[in-house]
């Protein structure tokens, strides 16, 4: 059985996630906390992790830096919807998206999915680092 554990601390992408995401040979794991998760992985390692980049308290940054320390051959998957800001409430100042997610990347992110995605995005991009076993 694949475990997946799912950081996000909107609840409505959590459960979302973990909807789409559980069937009888996978288990999903939510956490709304960047602390939640990190016991989450200690107490039982996920084959898979997909985290948010914008948390409370600790950033999914260095949420991955600590689970890549613990568990380096885990997948992670980063997402985020942080600096997307609409023409009215655009700021200059503010740190873009595709920034996040690069940030993620050289943490030790696996994949990156920039919110909103698809489903079919999301199972494509885990076929792509887990191989058939998690659809």
């Amino acid at each position: 059985m694949q475990r997946v554990l799912v950081i996000d601390d909107e609840t409505y992408v959590r459960e979302a996630l973990e909807r789409v995401l559980a069937t009888s040979d996978i288990t999903v794991v939510g956490a709304a906390t960047a602390d939640a998760g990190l016991a989450a992985m200690r107490d039982r390692p996920a084959d898979l992790v997909i985290i948010d980049v914008i948390l409370p308290g600790m950033d999914g940054v260095a949420v991955i830096k600590e689970i890549r320390r613990t568990n380096p051959t885990v997948r992670i998957i980063a997402i985020s919807g942080g600096g997307n800001f609409g023409l009215h409430a655009y700021q200059p100042e503010a740190i873009s998206t595709s920034a996040y997610l690069a940030a993620c990347v050289a943490a030790g992110a696996d994949g990156t999915l920039a919110k909103p995605f698809e489903t079919q995005e999301l199972r494509s991009l885990i076929r792509q680092l887990q191989g058939p076993e998690l659809k």
